[in-house]
């Protein structure tokens, strides 16, 4: 083995490239984001920006981002590892729940919502260990990746809008972030569905 190799993994042989580092902060950073989440009030006065609640969603949107960063690492350094792929999903997942159930008690997202978000990923992490266990592979679609952007934004937006006081701007973001929110839990639904027709299949008895 290459001394290069050997000093980008660790005795778990985990290799720490750049984008498993960047979804390894991530992941971290969560628990510090909702502390500051819970810590200061992100609501507008209504007559003035909250610059406690836009440094919340200034927060946030980085972390989203993030998302962006360690894909691009990954792909264009040609480190994609196994570690990142179970890594990044949860962090995503992790992410958008712990964003959602903040905007929950903020009475900004119904909480059924949540419970579509959960019970999808549910579903269809039990049905890609059945799937895998009987040795077929389902390509991923570009459902989930909308899925996901969708949801950010939709977050990001939301966050936004209650740092600002009523008007226009108001209006346009948390309009715009509505459309946003409900067309990532119809992709969110939708993707479920495709999934669970495509391994329709493999669920039958052998």
């Amino acid at each position: 083995m290459s001394t290069n190799s050997s000093s980008n993994k660790t005795g778990s042989g985990i290799r720490w490239t750049a984008a498993n580092i960047v979804t390894t902060i991530r992941v971290v950073l969560i628990p510090a984001w909702i502390l500051m989440a819970e810590l200061i009030p992100a609501k507008s006065n209504g007559t003035a920006i909250n610059w406690g609640g836009f440094a919340v969603f200034a927060f946030f949107t980085f972390l989203s981002l993030t998302d962006k960063i360690d894909g691009y690492l990954a792909r264009s350094r040609g480190e994609v590892t196994v570690f990142g792929k179970f890594l990044d999903p949860i962090a995503d997942k992790l992410l958008v729940v712990t964003g959602m159930v903040w905007l929950l008690e903020q009475s900004i997202v119904p909480a059924w919502s949540i419970v579509l978000v959960i019970s999808r990923e549910f579903l269809v992490s039990g049905l890609r260990m059945v799937v895998a266990s009987k040795g077929t592979v389902i390509a991923a679609s570009n459902l989930g990746k909308w899925k996901t952007a969708t949801t950010m934004i939709a977050l990001c937006g939301y966050m936004l809008a209650l740092t600002l006081p009523a008007g226009i701007p108001w209006l346009i973001f948390f309009g715009t972030s509505t459309v946003s929110f409900y067309s990532a839990m119809i992709l969110t639904a939708w993707s479920g569905i495709d999934y669970f027709i495509k391994s329709w299949s493999s669920l039958g008895e052998e």
